[in-house]
């Protein structure tokens, strides 16, 4: 029995020292092809530092593209043909009112239109009594006269109607005064609209290219110049970028709230951005110095530290601590930690921390 224990014992322990070999010394970390492929890099550069400024406001309609529409006539609002957020076209009816004002100025028409062929009548008749010698060339002056004043008159009318684009009847048609988007309505059917209570109907905006306003805070001001760029995201978009100018600075202070009102002026051909939508504003403006910049994807955050992978070659991959001075966007400006020139991962560098650093 004994001689066959000893086999078996050499037999295990032959296997446990198959199982468990010992580890290289000196084995270095080597990027593969594959890996390589869906590596990628970026150089460090020496960049102007850039700050950036973070503000707080809101879409609002270029007031030089909006149009308030008012009555010219009270009356009772039979029809309304346009609800906020409809897109109407120049001289489409956005309600009807039927108002009595509008019959008195068809019964003027009516009269200057009568008064207009009357007169010519009367001064054909003084020309043919002047012809005859039954009559004087005062009396033929005097009908001119009378005529000019009745054309005067059915002239003033109808440019009335033209202005208010009145049609005959007792019925006034509200039209758009420019195509657009109605961002704002105060009308309802069976109202009744009074000389009392006339206020816009609606306000008509075109949105094609729309203002940011937004505010400064008083400690801020000094940072603020006309022309800088200006980006601009929105929570209805929050993976989409706005981009603009800062177009005005209104030069006064909010008395409650100690802020400075800028403008920043932005392209809309998509029409995107609503009014009234809640945005924020990031300025960025150029520092008098400059530094070594990265994309801030390079950057790896272990052990309250920041570190880069420093690519050489696919052999030659080092792990380096960084000091960073401030992150702008998708940019990193470093204080120390890397040189100009050097290649920085940006994409696996995570794999290869680790696989360097376990």
């Amino acid at each position: 029995m004994k001689l066959l224990i000893i086999p078996v014992m050499l037999m295990v322990i032959t296997a446990c020292n198959h199982a468990k070999p010992e580890a290289v010394p000196g084995a270095a970390f080597v990027l593969t092809d594959t890996m390589l492929a869906k590596t990628v890099f970026a150089r460090a550069t020496s960049d102007t530092v850039t700050t950036e400024l973070k503000l707080y406001g809101k879409i609002a309609a270029d007031n030089n593209r909006l149009s308030q529409v008012y009555p010219v006539v009270g009356g009772n609002v039979i029809q309304v043909n346009a609800e906020l957020g409809d897109f109407v076209k120049q001289g489409q009816t956005l309600a009807v009112i039927r108002s009595s004002e509008v019959a008195g100025y068809e019964n003027e028409r009516l009269d200057a239109n009568s008064d207009v062929a009357l007169a010519e009548k009367n001064l054909q008749v003084a020309k043919d009594l002047f012809a005859g010698k039954l009559n004087s060339e005062k009396d033929v002056v005097a009908a001119e006269k009378e005529l000019e004043k009745s054309k005067a008159e059915q002239q003033r009318i109808n440019e009335v109607y033209n202005i208010y684009h009145l049609k005959p009847g007792a019925l006034y048609n509200v039209t758009a005064p420019i195509s657009g988007f109605v961002i704002n309505k105060n009308i309802t059917p069976n109202e009744l609209i009074t000389s009392g209570n006339i206020s816009n109907l609606f306000s008509i905006a075109q949105i094609n290219e729309v203002w940011v306003l937004a505010n400064v805070n008083e400690s801020d001001i000094a940072s603020i110049q006309q022309g800088m760029s200006a980006t601009v995201k929105t929570i209805s978009y929050p993976d989409r970028v706005f981009k603009g100018k800062v177009d005005r600075i209104f030069n006064i202070l909010d008395p409650d709230t100690k802020a400075m009102t800028v403008r920043i002026r932005i392209a809309n051909d998509d029409l995107a951005l609503k009014p009234e939508m809640s945005a924020t504003v990031s300025l960025q403006f150029n520092e008098n110095r400059k530094m070594i910049a990265v994309p801030s994807a390079a950057i790896i955050f272990d052990k309250s530290k920041n570190w880069v992978m420093v690519y050489k070659d696919r052999s030659h991959i080092e792990t380096r601590q960084v000091e960073i001075y401030k992150q702008v966007g998708d940019t990193v400006y470093i204080s120390t930690g890397i040189a100009e020139g050097e290649q920085v991962v940006t994409q696996n560098q995570l794999l290869m921390y680790d696989a360097l650093n376990d």
